[in-house]
């Protein structure tokens, strides 16, 4: 019970770390000391996106979900919870690497201004 507990809250980890990755230069707007923190996370979001990098947030899953006595899944974190509810059926490469890119561009702009009040 305890490996299915701790599956579970990792992935609200992951959640949040993919929210994180997306609006965290929002926040760093406000607290300038997440910078140190968002910037890396950010890099690595897209880096994931770009070359298809798996998580290893992903493979701890899975390892607790086997622990646990359940089923690990195949795919990764996006493909097995995000897409069927967030993404549209059919996603393909290219628009994954577009919301990279709409990723990329929203924290290039917060960064910018983060810059210009500096």
């Amino acid at each position: 019970m305890l490996y299915r507990i701790a599956a579970d809250g990792l992935v609200l980890f992951h959640l949040s770390f993919i929210l994180f990755v997306v609006f965290g230069g929002l926040l760093v707007l406000k607290w300038r000391r997440l910078m140190g923190w968002h910037l890396p996370a950010a890099a690595w979001g897209v880096a994931v996106e770009l070359f298809h990098l798996p998580c290893p947030l992903t493979r701890w899953e899975n390892l607790m979900r086997h622990a646990a006595g359940q089923s690990g899944y195949g795919a990764g974190f996006i493909e097995h919870y995000v897409w069927p509810v967030i993404y549209p059926a059919g996603l393909t490469p290219a628009i994954q690497l577009w919301l990279a890119g709409v990723v990329l561009v929203i924290n290039v702009v917060v960064y910018l201004r983060v810059l210009r009040t500096l």
